[in-house]
């Protein structure tokens, strides 16, 4: 099968700061994969060289068969890559629904619609005209995510999606997740919420200093959630 989207030897850099090295990450189209590790190892950095927001020095960036590795964050969404960012980055002055329709501004055509939206998050339907910075933390997630998805993409990047939220919230976003990725959507899942990780991910790789040292199936059970746990140590 061939990969949706490749990273091949990727050395990443902020200025003068070498963070990756040597990185190889593969996500095939639909798949679900989870990057887990300590804060600190790179993980972040991942999602940021394939935005083109890292500098890339050596290696290269692939997607959809095509070479990406000069791509630029604005362009990733008329590619098929979306991001739902850690901090989820809701746009103050714009209200629930319009925040929406800014990920669907990319012109991507395919089935994520508002009114599907709503569906999917029903409490964003009731709170459409309320500025989206009023949601609470769990509701502002769930914006996040919705207004990733009206870009209709190939791949959505979840950059710590549960960070700061109830294990209630959490358990709603495992439910979304897995029925996003029941219709096709593949996920790149960074989390350090490893109960999450094994309801929701196929694989996983785990990172340390920078590189993957570490790879394997994702087990959903007690001795898996311990083989993670322990991964994210290194």
């Amino acid at each position: 099968m061939s990969a949706l989207l490749n990273l091949k030897n990727v050395h990443a850099f902020y200025g003068a700061a070498h963070i990756l090295h040597g990185l190889d990450l593969h996500v095939n189209a639909g798949e679900r994969v989870a990057l887990v590790g300590r804060n600190g190892v790179g993980k972040t950095t991942v999602v940021n060289t394939i935005l083109g927001l890292a500098t890339l020095r050596e290696g290269h960036v692939h997607f959809g068969g095509q070479d990406h590795t000069r791509l630029r964050a604005y362009m990733a969404a008329q590619h098929g890559i979306v991001v739902v960012p850690q901090g989820r980055r809701i746009v103050a002055n714009l209200t629930v629904e319009e925040n929406l329709q800014l990920g669907a501004a990319v012109g991507r055509k395919g089935p994520w619609t508002v009114p599907e939206i709503y569906k999917l998050f029903p409490i964003l339907q009731e709170r459409a005209h309320t500025p989206g910075t009023a949601l609470s933390g769990g509701q502002q997630q769930m914006l996040a995510v919705g207004r990733a998805l009206m870009a209709n993409p190939s791949l959505i990047l979840l950059d710590e999606p549960t960070e700061g939220l109830a294990p209630v919230i959490v358990d709603q976003l495992a439910v979304i997740f897995n029925q996003v990725a029941d219709q096709g959507t593949a996920l790149l899942l960074i989390e350090q919420n490893m109960s999450l990780v094994v309801r929701v991910a196929h694989r996983y790789l785990a990172m340390a200093k920078g590189s993957v040292v570490a790879q394997g199936q994702v087990v959903n059970s007690r001795e898996g959630l311990h083989d993670l746990e322990s991964h994210v140590m290194v």
